[in-house]
């Protein structure tokens, strides 16, 4: 009897309730989901880390993950080209939380076919700036689904705010020792156009906006003609491309690659490129020690 009373004695604890189910499209939209909904949510990634979500195609798996999830994250923009078709497969009746809404998208001149058009360019994570609109909206979309972690939504999206603004201030102190006319580079695909437009940068692809593109003979042998008499001197290699293109034009130019870029996907765990913050640091870092100075 007196451990009967004991027990009654002690205050209750109501279960913790199970963890949000979240989708996100792509792996670096997946790391800030997390980092905004913390240990309330659990995240399922489409397309994991070296995975291309340009070339993506879903699996019946990946429409039973959709249908399972209460809220489903995508960048937006064009980026993943087949989300109507698995939203619809998957049942999947609310709309999805585009996180680069807000964001004045950029547009691209050439496709890659040497075919000049006009289209957003959907890689906005690339600049920090926009990435704190992900973020905020990424916080939106949780609260919607979970009211009541809507204050720990906010403020973990608020604090990693602080983060992306001293990640842009230390690129922004990388990119200033180096003489803008030196801020030239070679990547496969072209990723890279809000980072440029952030830091002063010119990237210059043989390949368009989508890894699905192939680049024209044309535009391979104006790029090689350009690196010459520009003397380009910085080529990388991307994480989620062929290196086959790249390393042509490095036989052409004899420019050597200068290490590899992460454009639309994280490494793998304990890669250099584990968490979004890791890969901005690690693409600034690549690329301002291959113009001659480290970061």
């Amino acid at each position: 009897m007196a451990c009967v009373a004991l027990a009654l004695s002690l205050p209750s604890h109501a279960a913790e309730p199970p963890p949000i189910q979240a989708v996100a499209t792509f792996s670096i939209l997946g790391d800030l989901v997390r980092q905004v909904g913390g240990e309330r949510v659990q995240v399922n990634v489409l397309v994991g880390p070296g995975g291309d979500a340009h070339v993506f195609q879903p699996k019946p798996t990946d429409a039973k993950t959709v249908a399972a999830a209460q809220v489903v994250f995508a960048n937006g923009l064009g980026f993943e080209g087949w989300i109507t078709r698995l939203l619809k497969a998957a049942n999947h009746r609310q709309k999805p939380v585009i996180v680069s809404e807000g964001i004045r998208p950029q547009k691209t001149a050439d496709d890659g076919h040497g075919h000049s058009h006009s289209a957003a360019d959907p890689h906005a994570w690339q600049n920090p700036s926009h990435t704190a609109v992900y973020v905020q909206n990424i916080a939106k979309g949780l609260c919607e689904a979970d009211a009541a972690g809507c204050s720990s939504y906010r403020q973990r999206a608020s604090a990693y705010a602080v983060q992306l603004e001293q990640l842009h201030a230390s690129n922004l102190a990388a990119w200033a020792r180096i003489a803008p006319a030196q801020r030239k580079v070679i990547t496969h695909h072209d990723a890279f156009g809000y980072y440029a437009q952030a830091y002063g940068v010119q990237f210059l692809s043989p390949q368009g906006m989508s890894t699905d593109s192939e680049a024209s003979a044309q535009a391979v042998v104006k790029l090689i003609r350009q690196v010459k008499q520009e003397k380009v001197r910085a080529l990388f290699l991307e994480n989620v491309s062929d290196p086959r293109l790249v390393e042509q034009i490095a036989r052409e130019t004899g420019v050597k690659p200068a290490g590899e870029l992460f454009s639309d996907s994280l490494s793998s765990t304990g890669g250099p490129a584990a968490t979004y913050i890791d890969m901005m640091r690690h693409n600034t870092h690549m690329l301002t020690r291959a113009m001659g100075t480290e970061n």
